[in-house]
């Protein structure tokens, strides 16, 4: 244990501890800017310097160890004007247009110069100025970046993508997409981790707020919403609301203000893909045990563009089922057009995401299934709809519940736990018991899929046949599980993997909170909603039973696989 001294208070902390973690655990706040645990502690920001007594220089916080018998001050005057003096160079290199930055009020950046009484920047401004590609769905704006190197020390740490560099030297160091690519040719997956983890607006998700609006105020267009299963987990915490009173229903009855001509739940269509992908697991299952390879979950269009560019050779393994999200579009302008007894190209289909990939994904080879355009036309993340609701004044808390329409709104809590790692495999196994036992299973018989762990691992029977799975989340563990594939060294049958660390419930598109999502609380609230739900399997869905006998017949029929599901193509070489 090292002892020392932080603003006149006593500290024993353990050796090799930092200054910032030793104020930590005394309760004494020292500002951080770029600073994420254990994933960026380079002190490129250096606005958390300390004066330490008998060093002329402020030291960083960060990444300094404390000493025995150190005498540290936080907050002196000289710690303050060097900090002060640090955050007005950032800020002289940064544009500070704030009332048109999507991070208004939820800003790192903004929130120190407040906290810092800092009114007037004496430098010049002169921000870096580059082109922008504002047609792809991650848009970087160099005006806005502050260096800070968080996003290149994600992707590389935790996503192993590698898509940013620092480039150049001196005053002309910055950040750009790796080997001088342009981010659209580069095998960037749209995670959007980068985006959930930078302290600033320098990067955001393509705004499509108003080309929702313009649908809506169409009168020749039938709007139709779908809200997948995480929106729910955190689309309240914009408004300062806890989950438990953030419900789906509360989001439902905003949204009908807004003019939506029918709102549905994503979670239809996640029992469609148990359904679809589960009976095609056990379709491929002795093919699996003769070749050693695993059929991989295709849900998660971050995990897949990466087995495109990262894996293609694997591209077989992936399950032919679209995404819960697509399926939903096409059931919408087939099935429910029908239903409707209308032109399914007047039919406008909406997704509310938390997930940015989902906005590349709807535009891919294949997704339009049933030849009238895209089957699905837009996707909203989960902030551009809290900015949707703060657009027409709504205020969540004031409204009403309203159940979602129906058919394409019921769904079981199998379908709720999408949003959670290890939730996709829990719901398949659910009904691949079922399928196989011929009754069902305890629906929490499963819970070793549960947990934040990024990599998770086990056996059952399945009627005397071992299935070995595993699940995985972030795309690091991602890389992990392929390797070991790729190797030989593991025997799976069953692979779950979600591109974001946690799952949906922590994608590219949530509510930022500058690395204090509180993951835990948004997953439990799903296994609460499953628990609490009166249907617990993806084939007890009574309109999914119906959505097969009048209509899709059985799972991998020829009508299935002409809506449903999709041939994974490698992306063609530049």
């Amino acid at each position: 244990m090292v002892t020392l001294s932080i603003n006149n208070k006593t500290v024993s902390v353990p050796e090799g501890t930092t200054i910032l973690e030793a104020a930590q655990k005394a309760k004494i706040n020292i500002p951080t800017l770029c600073f994420l645990k254990n994933i960026n502690e380079i002190a490129a920001c250096r606005v958390c310097v300390v004066e330490v007594e008998g060093m002329d220089r402020c030291v960083t916080a960060c990444n300094s160890p404390v000493q025995q018998g150190m005498k540290i001050f936080t907050h002196s005057r000289k710690a303050r004007l060097v900090r002060e003096t640090n955050l007005k160079l950032i800020l002289s290199e940064h544009n500070y247009n704030c009332a048109t930055c999507v991070r208004h009020g939820n800003c790192s950046l903004q929130q120190m110069a407040q906290d810092l009484n800092i009114v007037d920047v004496p430098y010049k401004n002169q921000p870096e100025i580059t082109e922008v590609n504002k047609k792809f769905p991650l848009i970087r704006d160099t005006t806005k970046c502050i260096k800070c190197m968080r996003c290149v020390q994600v992707c590389d740490k935790i996503q192993t993508l590698n898509i940013w560099d620092v480039v150049n030297t001196g005053s002309r160091t910055t950040v750009n997409v790796n080997h001088d690519k342009k981010i659209e040719n580069s095998d960037c997956s749209l995670c959007g981790q980068c985006i959930v983890n930078c302290p600033v607006g320098a990067l955001r998700e393509r705004d499509d707020v108003d080309t929702v609006l313009e649908a809506v105020e169409n009168p020749d267009l039938i709007t139709i919403v779908q809200i997948a299963p995480a929106v729910r987990s955190g689309w309240g915490e914009a408004f300062n609301i806890k989950a438990k009173d953030a419900t789906e229903k509360r989001l439902v009855g905003c949204l009908r203000k807004i003019g939506f001509d029918y709102i549905f739940d994503t979670n239809f269509s996640a029992d469609l893909t148990i359904m679809e992908e589960g009976t095609e697991f056990l379709k491929r299952l002795p093919e699996i045990k003769k070749t050693k390879k695993p059929m991989f979950t295709s849900c998660c269009p971050g995990w897949v563009s990466f087995m495109k560019t990262q894996y293609p050779e694997y591209l077989s393994c992936l399950s032919t089922a679209k995404s819960p999200q697509q399926m939903f579009g096409a059931i919408a302008k087939s099935y429910y057009a029908k239903i409707l007894n209308v032109d399914p190209s007047k039919i406008f289909v909406v997704s509310f995401m938390p997930c940015l990939s989902k906005k590349r994904e709807i535009t891919l080879e294949g997704m339009d299934s049933c030849k009238t355009g895209k089957d699905v036309d837009v996707v909203l993340t989960t902030r551009e709809v809290d900015r949707l609701l703060k657009a027409f004044y709504i205020k969540p808390e004031m409204e009403k519940d309203s159940d979602f329409d129906q058919p394409l709104g019921e769904h079981s809590g199998a379908a709720v736990i999408f949003g959670a790692t290890g939730g996709v495999m829990e719901a398949a196994l659910r009904t691949a018991y079922k399928l196989v036992v011929g009754k069902n299973p305890d629906p929490d018989a499963f819970m070793f899929t549960r947990g934040l762990d990024g990599i998770k691992e086990a056996e059952l029977d399945l009627k005397g046949t071992k299935v070995k799975i595993a699940i995985a989340s972030s795309l690091g563990n991602a890389r992990t599980i392929m390797e070991s594939v790729k190797q030989g060294t593991c025997d799976y049958d069953f692979v779950e993997i979600m591109a974001c660390p946690g799952g949906c419930i922590n994608g590219g598109g949530q509510p930022i909170h500058d690395g204090h999502a509180d993951l835990l609380t948004r997953t439990d609230y799903l296994y609460e909603l499953d628990k609490k739900s009166k249907i617990r399997f993806s084939h007890e869905n009574p309109e999914i039973i119906k959505c097969y006998k009048d209509f899709l017949k059985e799972p991998l029929s020829h009508k299935s696989h002409e809506l449903l599901h999709v041939e994974h193509k490698a992306p063609a070489k530049e």
